[in-house]
């Protein structure tokens, strides 16, 4: 694995590990509603304090560690109430490293304050949407937003995907960059690697019969035979609005550009 070296090797902070029951991608009824899940290796989920609670209460990092449950690494914390948590780990923190969570905290890499005291052109993650309510945008390996404008009582930020959206500036963000920046370059080498993780085979439509996917029928490599692909149940894919959670649409300035295929 990358940045191996980066990982402790202490185990996993027993008191924050729960089990969850694998679902295989199927809803509570048993039926499918994801497919290509399922298999995959046993592993413990990490209780992670994406809000960072222990408000003005400093903490040292007692460790790095990896989490088979996303793309970053995880950073334990001991806090200075005798408390120990894991948070999302900051590219370039180390064991030792102290962080602060507070209404306005230093800027530097690992502390986490609220928008309004951060100023233009500073990286940030794991992001509030809603104050109090815990980091909900910017989590993943290597990703981080950047603040382009503050605005009475919004900050301006744009995200990994181009977007630009307002965020009340109230709200909670931590300073840096998500750790396992080299994620976006790791090859897996073998199909045997996805199935470790729960991913199942995929199968092209077009190589199916027509019962089985729209898509399906034909000799060879034969196109759909349709203007646009259409999902195995009929509906349009590809390129289709699927956003529901529309109450914050008032918030975007400018939409995420579409990629060229």
């Amino acid at each position: 694995m990358k940045n191996s070296k980066l990982i402790s090797k202490k185990e996993p902070e027993r008191n924050l590990l729960i089990s969850l029951k694998e679902r295989a991608g199927r809803s509570s009824t048993g039926s499918i509603s994801v497919r290509h899940k399922g298999g995959g290796v046993k592993k413990l989920y990490r209780i992670v304090d994406f809000g960072q609670e222990k408000i003005n209460v400093p903490g040292k990092i007692l460790a790095i560690e990896y989490d088979p449950n996303r793309t970053s690494f995880l950073a334990l914390v001991d806090y200075q109430s005798g408390e120990k948590r894991y948070i999302i780990a900051p590219a370039g923190s180390k064991e030792g490293d102290q962080i602060l969570c507070a209404d306005s905290a230093e800027l530097k890499t690992g502390n986490r304050t609220k928008l309004k005291t951060i100023p233009v052109g500073t990286e940030i993650f794991n992001i509030e949407l809603v104050p109090q309510m815990g980091g909900k945008l910017v989590r993943g390996a290597g990703t981080a937003a950047k603040v382009v404008a503050q605005e009475g009582n919004f900050t301006h930020l744009e995200l990994p995907s181009g977007e630009i959206r307002k965020i009340p500036n109230e709200c909670f963000a931590t300073i840096g960059v998500v750790s396992n920046t080299e994620h976006t370059y790791e090859i897996l080498g073998k199909a045997g690697s996805n199935r470790l993780k729960g991913v199942r085979p995929r199968v092209r439509g077009t190589a199916m019969i027509p019962p089985d996917h729209p898509h399906g029928g034909g000799q060879g490599k034969t196109s759909t035979g349709f203007p646009f692909p259409k999902t195995p149940w009929g509906k349009p894919a590809r390129g289709v609005r699927t956003r529901k959670n529309r109450w914050t649409d008032k918030l975007i300035i400018k939409r995420r550009q579409k990629k060229n295929k």
